[in-house]
Protein backbone atom coordinates (compact mmCIF):
# COMPACT_ATOMS: atom_id res chain seq x y z
CA UNK A 1 0.00 0.00 0.00
CA UNK A 2 1.79 3.29 -0.99
CA UNK A 3 1.10 6.69 1.42
CA UNK A 4 -1.01 7.80 -1.43
CA UNK A 5 -3.32 4.83 -1.31
CA UNK A 6 -2.85 4.32 2.94
CA UNK A 7 -4.60 8.57 2.99
CA UNK A 8 -7.42 7.27 1.03
CA UNK A 9 -8.01 4.42 3.42
CA UNK A 10 -7.72 6.95 6.06
CA UNK A 11 -10.67 9.23 5.12
CA UNK A 12 -12.39 5.98 4.40
CA UNK A 13 -12.42 5.15 8.10
CA UNK A 14 -13.66 8.40 8.69
CA UNK A 15 -16.27 8.75 6.23
CA UNK A 16 -17.38 5.25 7.96
CA UNK A 17 -17.44 6.51 11.65
CA UNK A 18 -19.49 9.40 10.28
CA UNK A 19 -21.91 7.41 8.28
CA UNK A 20 -22.32 5.20 10.99
CA UNK A 21 -23.07 8.20 13.85
CA UNK A 22 -20.26 7.92 15.62
CA UNK A 23 -17.86 11.14 14.67
CA UNK A 24 -20.22 14.28 13.48
CA UNK A 25 -17.46 16.41 11.36
CA UNK A 26 -16.54 17.06 8.11
CA UNK A 27 -14.55 14.42 5.79
CA UNK A 28 -11.24 16.57 5.21
CA UNK A 29 -10.19 16.23 1.78
CA UNK A 30 -6.73 14.98 2.67
CA UNK A 31 -5.23 13.08 5.12
CA UNK A 32 -1.67 13.54 6.03
CA UNK A 33 0.21 10.08 6.51
CA UNK A 34 4.08 10.21 7.29
CA UNK A 35 6.63 7.78 8.37
CA UNK A 36 6.06 7.30 12.17
CA UNK A 37 8.14 10.22 14.59
CA UNK A 38 9.89 9.69 17.83
CA UNK A 39 8.02 7.12 20.55
CA UNK A 40 5.79 6.01 17.29
CA UNK A 41 5.81 2.40 15.64
CA UNK A 42 5.13 0.62 12.44
CA UNK A 43 5.19 1.85 8.90
CA UNK A 44 3.32 4.88 8.73
CA UNK A 45 1.34 7.47 11.40
CA UNK A 46 -1.41 9.70 10.49
CA UNK A 47 -2.51 12.79 13.03
CA UNK A 48 -6.16 12.63 11.59
CA UNK A 49 -7.34 11.93 15.03
CA UNK A 50 -5.88 15.38 16.24
CA UNK A 51 -7.23 16.94 13.55
CA UNK A 52 -10.50 16.01 13.69
CA UNK A 53 -11.05 16.62 17.60
CA UNK A 54 -11.85 19.57 17.75
CA UNK A 55 -15.22 19.74 15.40
CA UNK A 56 -15.86 15.97 16.90
CA UNK A 57 -16.13 17.32 20.43
CA UNK A 58 -14.00 15.12 21.35
CA UNK A 59 -10.49 14.03 22.85
CA UNK A 60 -8.48 12.72 19.85
CA UNK A 61 -7.28 9.85 21.88
CA UNK A 62 -11.19 9.04 21.45
CA UNK A 63 -11.32 9.78 17.65
CA UNK A 64 -8.02 7.68 17.73
CA UNK A 65 -10.09 4.31 19.19
CA UNK A 66 -12.91 5.45 16.53
CA UNK A 67 -10.78 5.02 13.65
CA UNK A 68 -8.37 2.33 14.93
CA UNK A 69 -10.82 -0.39 14.40
CA UNK A 70 -11.70 0.51 11.25
CA UNK A 71 -8.17 0.96 10.46
CA UNK A 72 -7.35 -2.34 11.31
CA UNK A 73 -10.21 -4.02 8.93
CA UNK A 74 -8.37 -2.51 5.88
CA UNK A 75 -7.12 -4.45 3.10
CA UNK A 76 -3.03 -4.41 3.27
CA UNK A 77 -3.26 -3.02 7.60
CA UNK A 78 -1.62 -5.65 10.10
CA UNK A 79 -2.18 -3.74 13.15
CA UNK A 80 -2.78 -0.21 14.21
CA UNK A 81 -1.70 1.53 17.43
CA UNK A 82 -2.49 4.54 19.24
CA UNK A 83 0.36 6.15 20.58
CA UNK A 84 1.44 9.89 21.98
CA UNK A 85 -2.31 12.14 22.26
CA UNK A 86 -3.75 10.20 19.92
CA UNK A 87 -1.82 9.39 16.95
CA UNK A 88 -2.59 6.41 14.73
CA UNK A 89 1.20 4.27 14.05
CA UNK A 90 -0.12 2.16 11.05
CA UNK A 91 1.31 -1.49 10.63
CA UNK A 92 1.36 -2.86 7.08
CA UNK A 93 1.67 -6.18 5.58
CA UNK A 94 5.00 -6.39 4.63
CA UNK A 95 4.90 -8.05 0.97
CA UNK A 96 1.77 -6.03 0.18
CA UNK A 97 3.13 -2.73 1.13
CA UNK A 98 6.54 -3.46 -0.99
CA UNK A 99 4.54 -4.67 -3.60
CA UNK A 100 2.65 -1.98 -3.95
CA UNK A 101 4.68 0.56 -3.96
CA UNK A 102 7.78 -0.54 -6.65
CA UNK A 103 4.54 -1.12 -8.78
CA UNK A 104 3.99 2.22 -8.48
CA UNK A 105 7.20 3.45 -9.17
CA UNK A 106 7.42 1.25 -12.07
CA UNK A 107 3.73 2.81 -13.78
CA UNK A 108 4.73 6.48 -12.91
CA UNK A 109 8.40 6.33 -13.81
CA UNK A 110 10.09 9.66 -13.78
CA UNK A 111 6.61 11.04 -12.61
CA UNK A 112 6.57 9.48 -9.64
CA UNK A 113 6.02 12.20 -6.38
CA UNK A 114 4.22 14.37 -8.63
CA UNK A 115 0.81 15.58 -7.61
CA UNK A 116 -1.74 18.72 -8.01
CA UNK A 117 -1.35 20.39 -4.87
CA UNK A 118 -0.10 23.57 -5.89
CA UNK A 119 -2.30 23.70 -9.20
CA UNK A 120 -5.03 26.92 -9.91
CA UNK A 121 -2.62 28.52 -7.19
CA UNK A 122 -1.60 31.82 -8.28
CA UNK A 123 1.80 31.52 -9.60
CA UNK A 124 5.18 31.50 -6.86
CA UNK A 125 7.04 34.99 -7.85
CA UNK A 126 10.95 34.08 -7.22
CA UNK A 127 12.70 37.35 -7.14
CA UNK A 128 16.61 37.11 -6.63
CA UNK A 129 19.44 39.08 -6.67
CA UNK A 130 21.85 38.69 -8.81
CA UNK A 131 24.04 35.75 -7.53
CA UNK A 132 24.84 32.17 -9.01
CA UNK A 133 23.35 30.87 -6.03
CA UNK A 134 20.28 32.40 -6.10
CA UNK A 135 20.13 31.19 -9.87
CA UNK A 136 20.69 27.97 -9.51
CA UNK A 137 18.31 27.23 -6.72
CA UNK A 138 15.38 29.20 -8.52
CA UNK A 139 15.89 27.04 -11.54
CA UNK A 140 15.96 23.98 -9.18
CA UNK A 141 12.69 25.30 -7.58
CA UNK A 142 10.78 26.13 -10.81
CA UNK A 143 10.89 22.36 -11.43
CA UNK A 144 10.18 21.66 -8.06
CA UNK A 145 7.15 23.51 -7.67
CA UNK A 146 5.94 22.13 -11.25
CA UNK A 147 6.28 18.64 -10.56
CA UNK A 148 3.19 19.76 -7.62
CA UNK A 149 0.98 21.20 -10.29
CA UNK A 150 2.29 25.21 -9.95
CA UNK A 151 4.30 27.40 -11.68
CA UNK A 152 7.04 29.41 -10.29
CA UNK A 153 8.17 32.90 -12.26
CA UNK A 154 11.73 34.33 -11.83
CA UNK A 155 12.79 38.04 -11.61
CA UNK A 156 15.40 40.07 -10.07
CA UNK A 157 14.84 43.33 -8.11
CA UNK A 158 13.50 43.97 -4.85
CA UNK A 159 11.65 43.33 -2.72
CA UNK A 160 13.90 40.01 -3.03
CA UNK A 161 11.80 36.81 -2.04
CA UNK A 162 14.62 34.39 -2.21
CA UNK A 163 17.98 34.93 -0.56
CA UNK A 164 20.14 32.06 -0.06
CA UNK A 165 23.63 32.29 1.51
CA UNK A 166 25.83 33.19 -1.31
CA UNK A 167 29.17 30.59 -2.35
CA UNK A 168 32.39 32.38 -1.15
CA UNK A 169 34.08 31.75 -4.56
CA UNK A 170 32.99 31.16 -7.90
CA UNK A 171 31.43 26.83 -8.11
CA UNK A 172 32.57 27.08 -11.66
CA UNK A 173 35.63 25.20 -11.74
CA UNK A 174 33.84 22.13 -10.28
CA UNK A 175 32.07 21.95 -13.48
CA UNK A 176 27.86 21.39 -14.06
CA UNK A 177 26.98 18.82 -11.74
CA UNK A 178 29.22 18.88 -8.84
CA UNK A 179 28.76 22.92 -8.94
CA UNK A 180 25.06 22.64 -8.44
CA UNK A 181 25.46 20.11 -5.79
CA UNK A 182 27.74 22.13 -3.68
CA UNK A 183 24.75 25.04 -4.36
CA UNK A 184 22.00 23.00 -3.65
CA UNK A 185 23.21 20.76 -1.05
CA UNK A 186 23.49 22.88 1.83
CA UNK A 187 20.11 24.49 3.51
CA UNK A 188 19.56 27.96 2.78
CA UNK A 189 21.25 29.72 5.33
CA UNK A 190 24.56 27.97 5.25
CA UNK A 191 27.38 28.80 3.20
CA UNK A 192 28.27 26.55 0.53
CA UNK A 193 31.79 24.97 0.49
CA UNK A 194 33.32 25.38 -2.92
CA UNK A 195 36.24 22.29 -2.54
CA UNK A 196 36.85 19.55 -4.92
CA UNK A 197 35.74 17.35 -1.98
CA UNK A 198 32.47 17.33 -4.43
CA UNK A 199 34.81 16.10 -7.32
CA UNK A 200 36.28 12.78 -5.39
CA UNK A 201 34.85 9.46 -6.17
CA UNK A 202 34.88 8.20 -2.54
CA UNK A 203 32.17 7.64 0.07
CA UNK A 204 32.55 10.65 2.13
CA UNK A 205 31.16 12.72 -1.10
CA UNK A 206 27.44 12.65 -0.62
CA UNK A 207 27.05 13.39 -5.00
CA UNK A 208 29.40 10.52 -5.51
CA UNK A 209 26.95 8.32 -3.66
CA UNK A 210 23.93 9.41 -5.13
CA UNK A 211 25.15 9.12 -8.39
CA UNK A 212 26.96 5.71 -7.93
CA UNK A 213 23.54 3.99 -6.45
CA UNK A 214 21.82 5.21 -9.58
CA UNK A 215 24.56 3.52 -11.76
CA UNK A 216 24.50 0.51 -9.76
CA UNK A 217 20.71 0.05 -9.95
CA UNK A 218 21.37 0.65 -13.72
CA UNK A 219 23.65 -2.18 -13.89
CA UNK A 220 22.08 -4.04 -11.81
CA UNK A 221 18.96 -4.02 -14.90
CA UNK A 222 22.01 -5.07 -17.25
CA UNK A 223 23.44 -8.59 -15.01
CA UNK A 224 19.79 -9.14 -14.59
CA UNK A 225 18.95 -8.99 -18.40
CA UNK A 226 22.20 -11.39 -18.99
CA UNK A 227 20.61 -13.76 -16.56
CA UNK A 228 17.03 -13.14 -18.25
CA UNK A 229 15.80 -12.14 -15.38
CA UNK A 230 13.20 -9.86 -15.14
CA UNK A 231 11.47 -7.45 -12.35
CA UNK A 232 8.58 -8.68 -10.44
CA UNK A 233 7.05 -6.54 -7.42
CA UNK A 234 6.65 -8.97 -4.41
CA UNK A 235 8.03 -9.11 -0.75
CA UNK A 236 11.41 -8.28 -0.08
CA UNK A 237 12.77 -10.45 2.06
CA UNK A 238 16.85 -9.27 2.40
CA UNK A 239 17.66 -7.32 5.94
CA UNK A 240 17.91 -4.12 5.70
CA UNK A 241 14.96 -2.96 2.90
CA UNK A 242 12.59 -1.71 5.36
CA UNK A 243 14.93 1.84 5.24
CA UNK A 244 14.92 2.01 1.40
CA UNK A 245 11.01 0.96 1.27
CA UNK A 246 10.71 3.99 3.78
CA UNK A 247 12.59 6.42 1.80
CA UNK A 248 10.70 5.56 -1.71
CA UNK A 249 7.44 5.72 0.68
CA UNK A 250 8.55 9.04 1.53
CA UNK A 251 9.70 10.87 -1.58
CA UNK A 252 6.20 12.39 -2.73
CA UNK A 253 6.37 13.83 0.62
CA UNK A 254 10.31 15.13 0.16
CA UNK A 255 9.13 16.81 -3.02
CA UNK A 256 5.81 18.24 -1.70
CA UNK A 257 8.10 19.37 1.73
CA UNK A 258 10.64 20.93 -1.36
CA UNK A 259 8.38 23.11 -3.38
CA UNK A 260 6.24 24.35 -0.18
CA UNK A 261 9.31 25.61 1.57
CA UNK A 262 11.21 26.83 -1.27
CA UNK A 263 14.16 24.05 -0.36
CA UNK A 264 15.50 22.21 -2.56
CA UNK A 265 17.97 21.09 -0.43
CA UNK A 266 15.40 18.85 1.22
CA UNK A 267 14.93 16.86 -1.94
CA UNK A 268 18.98 16.89 -2.07
CA UNK A 269 19.32 15.25 1.68
CA UNK A 270 16.65 12.83 0.23
CA UNK A 271 18.33 11.60 -1.98
CA UNK A 272 21.06 11.04 -0.02
CA UNK A 273 19.16 8.76 2.54
CA UNK A 274 17.39 7.12 -0.81
CA UNK A 275 21.16 6.56 -2.22
CA UNK A 276 22.31 5.14 1.08
CA UNK A 277 19.55 2.82 1.69
CA UNK A 278 19.72 0.98 -2.09
CA UNK A 279 23.86 0.79 -1.53
CA UNK A 280 23.28 -1.29 1.80
CA UNK A 281 21.28 -3.57 -0.06
CA UNK A 282 22.22 -3.65 -3.60
CA UNK A 283 24.52 -6.83 -3.53
CA UNK A 284 21.61 -8.93 -2.66
CA UNK A 285 19.75 -8.48 -6.08
CA UNK A 286 21.49 -10.88 -8.34
CA UNK A 287 22.01 -14.28 -7.34
CA UNK A 288 25.33 -15.28 -6.10
CA UNK A 289 27.38 -18.38 -7.16
CA UNK A 290 25.37 -21.36 -8.16
CA UNK A 291 22.34 -19.67 -6.96
CA UNK A 292 19.37 -20.14 -8.85
CA UNK A 293 17.06 -16.72 -10.40
CA UNK A 294 14.22 -16.93 -7.97
CA UNK A 295 11.15 -14.55 -7.16
CA UNK A 296 12.76 -13.23 -4.72
CA UNK A 297 15.41 -12.23 -6.97
CA UNK A 298 12.66 -10.81 -9.02
CA UNK A 299 10.83 -8.58 -6.35
CA UNK A 300 14.87 -7.47 -5.59
CA UNK A 301 15.45 -5.86 -8.61
CA UNK A 302 12.22 -4.75 -8.87
CA UNK A 303 13.15 -2.76 -6.01
CA UNK A 304 16.48 -1.83 -7.45
CA UNK A 305 15.02 -0.35 -10.27
CA UNK A 306 12.26 1.75 -8.50
CA UNK A 307 15.27 2.98 -6.41
CA UNK A 308 17.23 3.89 -9.98
CA UNK A 309 13.93 5.49 -10.81
CA UNK A 310 14.08 7.20 -7.59
CA UNK A 311 17.33 8.58 -8.19
CA UNK A 312 16.97 9.51 -11.22
CA UNK A 313 13.81 11.99 -11.22
CA UNK A 314 15.26 13.33 -7.93
CA UNK A 315 18.43 14.29 -9.85
CA UNK A 316 16.84 15.99 -13.29
CA UNK A 317 14.66 18.24 -10.83
CA UNK A 318 18.25 19.22 -8.97
CA UNK A 319 19.26 19.46 -13.06
CA UNK A 320 22.42 16.81 -12.08
CA UNK A 321 22.74 14.04 -14.49
CA UNK A 322 21.96 10.40 -13.40
CA UNK A 323 24.78 8.16 -15.35
CA UNK A 324 24.49 5.09 -16.24
CA UNK A 325 28.27 4.35 -16.21
CA UNK A 326 30.41 5.23 -13.19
Amino acid sequence: MTPVELSRTVLRAVRSAVDDGELSVAVPVRAVVTPPGPGGSGDYATNIALQLARDAGRPPLHVAEILRPRLRRADGVADVVVSGPGFLNIHLADDLAASALVRQIGQEGSRYGYSDELAGEEPVALRIPYDIRAEVVADSLVRIIASQGGRAEVAHGEPVTLRPVPAGEDPAPLGGDASRWALLHPAPHDRPRITADHLVQRESNPLFRVRYAHARARALARGAARLHLTPEPGAVDVPGAQPLLHALAEYPGALSRAAHHRAPDRLARHLVTTADAFLAVQHTVLPLGDEKPSAAHRARLALAEAAGTVLAGGLSLLGISAPVHL
